[in-house]
């Protein structure tokens, strides 16, 4: 069984929110183009001026997004 990884992306500023939320559409569509399947897109909110994109992914495909996508940091997803 793989390891669940989860691939993010920080914003800051006055519009942290709205662009983390335009992020996860193009990783959507990412994933629907290179044909991958994800468990979960989404964003969190740190605090106004600071907001997470997300993906969680598979540790097998990791590496595509990773290396495509260009993620902050990565970490293993419960």
């Amino acid at each position: 069984m793989n390891r669940k990884i989860k691939l993010i992306w920080d914003f800051k500023g006055p519009d942290a929110l709205e662009t983390a939320k335009h992020h996860c559409i193009h990783l959507k569509e990412f994933a629907e183009i290179e044909g991958l399947e994800v468990y979960e897109v989404n964003h969190d909110v740190i605090h106004e001026m600071h907001v997470l994109a997300f993906v969680i992914v598979d540790e097998s495909v990791m590496k595509i997004f990773r290396d495509a996508l260009k993620p902050h940091r990565g970490v293993l997803a419960s």
